[in-house]
């Protein structure tokens, strides 16, 4: 899109679905290099990632020719078939329905990447339901617990 200039930065979440832990940590950085080229193909820029072994983070710097609801249908679903190909579980891998999607500033980039890259430590404190609701409080976004991530704890 000639004389079209953007600077949105977007962190997105999602969960394995059930928020089962089957996200295999010797796998973590093939899927992770997976996940970046559904994110270059469809001429987006990776910033980081961070699969957690029931969830990802993902910041990525965004061009207004792409919804973010397409991209990340386009990650979810390429990374789950991935996974199957793979066959790194023995059971069905599925993301969970829907996504979490929060904007930052560029003066933001340097702590939202130390966060992302930082996820093992940070989840020794906190469980991924209340980061994520954390997230919703902090973002002021209204939200029902109903529609919520299926969380298993």
């Amino acid at each position: 899109m000639a004389n079209t200039y953007t600077q949105i930065y977007i962190q997105i979440v999602f969960a394995v679905k059930g928020r089962l832990n089957l996200i295999p940590k010797k796998n973590k950085e093939e899927l992770h290099k997976y996940i970046t080229g559904i994110i270059t193909r469809r001429g987006q820029k990776l910033l980081a990632i961070n699969c957690m072994p029931d969830h990802t983070h993902i910041l990525v710097g965004m061009k207004a020719n792409i919804c973010i609801s397409d991209l990340t249908r386009d990650i979810k679903a390429g990374s789950s078939k991935f996974i199957k190909e793979k066959a790194w579980i023995k059971s069905r891998f599925e993301w969970q329905e829907g996504f979490g999607a929060f904007s930052y500033g560029y003066s933001q980039l340097t702590s939202v990447i130390n966060y992302i890259e930082n996820q093992e430590k940070h989840h020794e404190k906190r469980i991924f339901r209340e980061e994520y609701i954390g997230f919703l409080n902090i973002f002021k976004i209204d939200f029902n617990d109903k529609y919520l991530f299926d969380f298993i704890e």
